[in-house]
């Protein structure tokens, strides 16, 4: 067992040599650029002991640490421990739903005391390894058939429940699109299109009916009718594109946003973070902040086209996507095209769980753009 874990932990020289400094400093731009905007988000500051920039840089130091111990793992090895991954992130899931921690109507998090987990963000990268370990073990070259698709079906399927019944619609929904993302991208028959497609429709009508909660219905009819209630539901979108419209070209300046500062932007320091970088930096240094960071998932897409096996490129591919999707989704609630459906802005929104999560992702990125050479 002990020479297993240490030709687990062996780094070979060759590894080094090719370390992606390219990926690490993208990724080091943004956290700066994040860390600076939530110093702002939370300015002027109660106390250090609990300062969300502080528990931010706590994270994010623990999270770098995390990533120079993944980046010596081979990647490879998930291809074994995926499924007693998703077993205990289940386990997780089900722990935190029946006795975990509640907040704002909503029981998703399990009291470590130091830290509030949220199995829901691990939960995501969770079935990211697992469809791309299922897609790789079972390729086809003609396209899946729904009967294909079976196992990868329930095995989305059980998280999906999982996070719908906390009630958290934003993470349960991005484990939908996970699934749907990877499995368009290993290609399907043209009948099963046809059958998933009439079948999503018939579940959204049957979700809008029977399953979404009174609260969630009125997130998207807030969302297609803001100014009809402008003290309550509609407060957030419309606060939101208050302070990223009051930025204009330039912005009004680092620690001079008025909607952040003097509280009237809520959730600032969390799911409308961004909010606060517009406001502050303007259109201008928003294109430049979305510049690099969409960049960085560019750079992930061509680490993706380069790995050495197929493995490599579904697995490099399901973290860009689960990133980028999360990123379009946040800034288009932010700016009022879709409702308010708690998805925050990876590494840039405050979390723990989430930003430890992404850092994962990050770290395998790198693991699979250092060991492209090997055979």
């Amino acid at each position: 067992m002990q020479k297993k874990m240490k030709d687990i932990l062996r780094i070979d020289r060759r590894l080094l040599a090719n370390f992606d400094f390219v990926l690490l400093i993208l990724l080091l731009v943004v956290c700066a650029a994040a860390l600076s905007n939530l110093y702002s988000a939370s300015y002027p500051p109660k106390s250090l002991a609990t300062t969300p920039y502080i528990k931010q840089a706590i994270f994010l130091l623990f999270g770098f640490a995390m990533f120079l111990v993944i980046v010596c793992i081979d990647y490879q090895e998930l291809l074994f421990w995926n499924y007693p991954m998703y077993v205990l992130v289940l386990l997780l899931l089900a722990f935190a739903f029946f006795v975990g921690y509640e907040a704002n109507g909503s029981q998703r998090w399990i009291n470590l005391g130091f830290f509030k987990l949220q199995p829901s963000e691990p939960a995501k990268m969770i079935m990211v390894i697992t469809l791309a370990s299922y897609y790789a073990r079972k390729e086809v070259i003609d396209g899946y058939s729904l009967k294909q698709l079976v196992v990868p079906l329930v095995l989305t399927g059980i998280p999906f429940l999982l996070i719908l019944l906390q009630p958290d619609l934003g993470t349960a929904m991005m484990i939908a699109i996970i699934f749907v993302s990877m499995t368009i991208f290993v290609r399907l028959k043209l009948s099963t299109y046809m059958i998933l497609g009439t079948a999503a429709v018939t579940l959204a009508v049957f979700a809008w009916e029977k399953v979404l909660k009174p609260y969630q219905k009125q997130r998207i009819q807030t969302f297609l009718h803001p100014e009809d209630d402008p003290m309550g539901n509609g407060y957030q979108i419309l606060q939101s594109k208050i302070a990223v419209g009051s930025g204009g070209k330039f912005g009004k300046g680092y620690l001079e946003g008025t909607q952040g500062h003097l509280h009237f932007l809520p959730e600032r320091h969390t799911d409308f973070a961004f909010a606060v970088w517009g406001e502050e930096w303007g259109f201008v240094g928003s294109l430049i902040f979305l510049g690099v960071y969409f960049f960085l998932l560019i750079w992930g897409l061509y680490i993706a086209m380069n790995a050495r096996d197929r493995f490599g490129v579904l697995l490099a591919f399901g973290v860009v996507i689960l990133i980028f999707w999360q990123a379009v989704i946040n800034i288009l609630m932010i700016l009022g095209f879709l409702p308010v459906v708690g998805i925050p802005l990876p590494l840039v929104s405050y979390g723990g769980s989430s930003l430890l999560t992404t850092m994962i992702g990050f770290a395998i990125l790198m693991n699979i753009r250092m060991r492209r050479f090997q055979i």
